[in-house]
């Protein structure tokens, strides 16, 4: 179908036009009629009753785990439950998290889900199209199930690599960020539900995550964390954006006039709705500052957007304006998805075999191969393997929080840490049921295999040197609600890594983390594979790139550090004095916590390591192959460029064109302007052309894009350090507001 740009429930167009042309997934999506929407929302509105302008203003937690909780009959366990108003054919809102599937929750529902690889693996596919289909995938099993609000769409840059949610999320950098949550988005909502994007804004760190108070110049944010919500924004068009639980500039999230109505709703001109995160809403005054829905409403200090909301409606014309506006918002999402119109309803067919396939792609395409002496990819004649740590007898990881998805029969192995509060489930270790010793040993079958867990080191070395290739599992485990301690391997898996290559040269790594770690056995191991948090089809994914079946074509959506040392901050923030206890309280008399992300600005990641001339463990866009490939013949004309790449080894294999902005009028900065992956047989090769979005050009200044005239300089990369030659143009003079 024909989608329409200007987009639907996003911002005015902006001034120098498209700011990338559409991908083939948009032409998937369902056609949105946005006026028609808003003006069935402007009718419904001025139908309500005083009592039922306050329906949609806020939601409940439909689990009855909770103190007090009382559970309406049609509502489904899940993240929350918004009631409708059947008088007007308005649907309840019925709500799950997450950006990964449909949450387990503990199995409440007495069901599982297909689970998709985390956000840093689906981002390391670089491949807008491939997170097009996950999200349609996990937006289809959570109307099946009768869910039609997906609380997906996490986009947060990684500005610490600690934090506990980066396997959430997606990159580091707002373009690369942008357009693969755009993509995932308009997945999602192509099943005709609303989809979030999420948390809204600058949400950088877990610990005290409902005091930390974000200083940041609006420059630097508009240039960065803000843009990343912009073009996912453009892109996917979700209904719904939900705010976070930090503060900014004094302001909580939820409650902050600046980014909700002068950034998103007036400079950006969103007309969806802003639901709260649950548990993060202040009072009832943010609903004059922006705030839509009370999410959630038994986490807060009280229900601000019920009768406390229609009392100040009753007696204030600004209050009055605002609910109105608020019922109008959330209505205009319902009607363009069409909720209304496209019921959804338990008890939906799944096609679990079919989306177990689609999560094992993502999977291959988000593995990195970081290391390789030339002992992958394993030969399947191999005569002995050792495989070692990792619970890889059982599983793969799976990152904790909101947003943990199980399939049928729960996790394979678990460790709590939670204690034994209502959300304890949340925060236990836990395992998807795809083994990699099983898939290793499908794909080898002659070979003797054996495992050890790795709890005792010798026992592992030893079974190493009896084997002629070593793979060591190692995991890292993150969760909502707690940020790292630092960048190691946990539970002594890098004293393990060293022993192990010490007694076996060909020692594979095969890394699960959340995250950037640090190596300190690198050049000790013959290859270092990072297969992030890979889903449910993860351990098949892993043997396929073990032995070559998949040539490794991911690559690093975030930059891994040499060393603490080399951070904007070395010492996280509040993390001397904050209990981890799912988003940490303050020790006695501690109650200010400051991140100052003024030290950075808008160079984060890759751009800061440039900008101190900092050499990271690992860059940007970094990834090896079992081919060889060249990157040339980057043409710039205006905003946008070609290149060529050329597949010159003798495999099939994948490759990444990186298009860098390197120099404007002799100044030295770096910004990833554009991307594509491209597929190609051996010998083969692909053109590709990439138009800039101007905003990467340009600096946010009073109140504006400024773009000045003169000599832009762009280089085509296979990483963020490592460039062709530069080609300069000259670029005229722009101003231009959102």
């Amino acid at each position: 179908m024909k989608r329409h740009l200007p987009h639907v429930l996003g911002c005015a167009a902006l001034a120098l036009g498209a700011a990338a042309p559409a991908r083939a997934q948009a032409q998937q999506a369902p056609a949105i009629d946005l006026p028609g929407a808003q003006a069935r929302a402007d009718a419904t509105v001025k139908q309500m009753s005083a009592d039922e302008k306050v329906i949609l203003t806020h939601g409940i937690m439909p689990l009855p785990f909770l103190p007090g909780a009382k559970i309406p009959a049609q509502a489904i366990p899940g993240a929350g439950y918004v009631a409708g108003i059947p008088r007007l054919g308005v649907p309840a809102l019925t709500e799950t998290d997450a950006s990964l599937g449909v949450a387990w929750v503990g199995g409440l529902r007495k069901d599982g889900a297909t689970a998709l690889p985390s956000g840093l693996a689906q981002a390391a596919s670089w491949n807008p199209d491939l997170l097009y289909r996950g999200g349609a995938m996990i937006g289809a099993e959570a109307r099946a199930k009768g869910f039609n609000v997906l609380l997906a769409g996490g986009v947060n840059l990684m500005r610490d690599p600690r934090n506990g949610r980066t396997f959430e999320y997606l990159a580091e950098d707002p373009l690369l960020s942008g357009e693969l949550v755009g993509a995932a988005i308009a997945g999602i909502q192509s099943n005709h539900i609303i989809s979030t994007i999420k948390h809204f804004a600058l949400n950088g760190q877990e610990t005290g995550r409902k005091y930390v108070d974000v200083k940041i110049a609006e420059g630097a944010a508009r240039e960065s964390d803000l843009l990343a919500f912009q073009i996912g924004i453009e892109k996917g068009q979700p209904g719904a954006v939900m705010c976070a639980y930090n503060r900014i500039d004094g302001a909580q999230a939820c409650a902050s006039d600046w980014a909700l109505n002068t950034v998103l709703k007036g400079s950006w001109g969103y007309k969806g709705f802003v639901m709260s995160d649950w548990g993060a809403v202040p009072g009832v005054e943010a609903a004059l500052h922006g705030l839509d829905q009370q999410s959630g409403a038994e986490l807060d200090k009280a229900l601000y957007f019920a009768d406390v909301l229609k009392a100040r409606a009753a007696g204030d014309k600004a209050y009055a304006a605002r609910l109105d506006d608020m019922n109008r918002r959330v209505l205009t999402a319902i009607y363009a998805a069409g909720l209304d119109k496209n019921p959804a309803k338990p008890g939906g067919t799944i096609d679990l075999a079919a989306h177990a396939q689609v999560a094992e792609e993502v999977a291959r395409q988000g593995i990195v191969l970081l290391k390789n002496n030339g002992a992958l990819p394993l030969a399947k004649t191999v005569g002995s393997i050792a495989v070692i740590g990792g619970y890889a007898d059982s599983g793969v990881l799976a990152g904790s929080g909101s947003s943990l998805v199980m399939g049928e029969g729960g996790p394979a192995a678990t460790r709590s840490i939670g204690g034994d509060g209502p959300f304890a489930a949340l925060m236990q270790q836990s395992y998807h049921r795809s083994a990699p010793l099983k898939a290793i040993t499908a794909l080898a079958p002659k070979a003797t295999i054996t495992f050890r867990d790795g709890r005792y080191i010798a026992d592992a070395v030893e079974k190493a040197r009896q084997a002629q290739v070593a793979i060591v599992f190692a995991t890292e485990w993150r969760t909502e609600g707690a940020d790292q301690p630092d960048l190691s391997l946990p539970d002594g898996q890098d004293a393990l890594i060293a022993a192990v290559a010490q007694a076996n040269p060909n020692t594979i790594v095969v890394l699960e983390t959340g995250g950037p770690v640090l190596m300190p056995w690198l050049d000790k191991v013959a290859g270092v594979v990072e297969a992030w948090y890979p889903g449910a089809r993860g351990g098949e994914a892993i043997a396929s790139v073990l032995f070559g079946d998949t040539n490794p074509g991911g690559r690093l959506p975030v930059t891994f550090p040499a060393s603490l040392d080399q951070l904007p901050r070395p010492k996280l923030d509040g993390a001397d004095w904050v209990e981890p206890n799912f988003g940490g309280d303050p020790a006695p008399g501690k109650d200010q916590l400051h991140a100052d992300y003024d030290i950075e600005g808008s160079d984060v990641g890759y751009r800061w390591f440039a900008r101190k001339g900092l050499k990271p463990l690992f860059p940007f866009g970094f990834g090896l192959s079992y081919t060889s490939f060249a990157a040339r013949d980057l043409k710039v004309s205006g905003l946008s460029a070609s290149f060529t790449l050329a597949n010159t080894g003798q495999r099939a294999g994948d490759d990444v064109g990186q298009v860098y902005l390197v120099r404007r009028n002799g100044a030295a900065l770096q910004r990833l302007v554009g991307f594509k992956r491209l597929s190609l047989a051996p010998g083969a090769s692909g053109s590709a052309t990439v138009t800039f979005d101007p905003r990467l050009l340009a600096d946010w200044k009073d109140g504006r894009w400024t773009m000045p005239a003169g000599d832009y300089g762009f280089a085509l990369g296979r990483s963020a350090t490592d460039l062709g030659p530069v080609v300069t143009v000259k670029l005229p003079a722009r101003t231009w507001k959102d």
